[in-house]
């Protein structure tokens, strides 16, 4: 398996680039959280208020329990207590489904949010890079074999450009058709070349 690449502007290329996409998903991970923690906050509020709801429904019934024992009257007195500690419930529980919600945001907003830079490298950059690889580790275990060079030579016949070819000359075809070692490893150095490799 190769990595990099031999030369030397290619491999610095593809070091850079591969930094460059390191930082890049660092700085998105780095945001998520950072969006988290921003709606994290928004928590507070109801927190607040659950917990004044809940310390005010512990105070009422507290109250109300209380006043029950007041002799005839008490259980009288203690309707208004009881309704508005369940008030003060209600209160406390709109204070807990608000906390619900903003974590549910919290959760989601910075999946969003890391999901399209994720796609572009797993999508985008990654599938290039082992396909630079996968072709990079085949063609460096096959360029000193001679049938190696002539796969090479094949390859850049096949997929090079017609210009890059025709500076090789015209009947480059030709030469490598008849065998000619020196039109085989023309053809192979520059399939080597297109990769970043040198010959061994």
């Amino acid at each position: 398996m190769k990595l990099y690449a031999d030369r030397l502007p290619t491999a610095i290329r593809q070091l850079l680039t591969d930094i460059l996409v390191v930082l890049w998903v660092y700085l998105w991970i780095r945001v998520a959280l950072w969006i988290r923690d921003l709606v994290e906050k928004l928590a507070v509020p109801g927190q607040k208020l659950e917990g004044a709801g809940t310390g005010i429904a512990d105070n009422l019934a507290d109250a109300g329990g209380k006043v029950g024992r007041v002799p005839v009257v008490g259980d009288d007195l203690t309707k208004p207590f009881t309704g508005a500690a369940d008030a003060a419930r209600s209160i406390a529980d709109a204070g807990r489904e608000q906390q619900d919600f903003v974590h549910q945001l919290a959760l989601i907003l910075p999946l969003i949010a890391i999901a399209v830079p994720l796609a572009l490298v797993l999508f985008g950059w990654l599938p290039r890079r082992l396909r630079w690889i996968r072709r990079a580790g085949v063609a460096a275990a096959v360029r000193s074999e001679p049938a190696g060079r002539d796969l090479l030579a094949l390859r850049a016949l096949a997929g090079r450009p017609l210009n890059e070819l025709a500076r090789l000359g015209p009947d480059i075809a030709q030469s490598w058709r008849a065998g000619d070692a020196d039109a085989v490893d023309a053809l192979a150095d520059l399939e080597l070349r297109q990769l970043g490799l040198r010959r061994r």
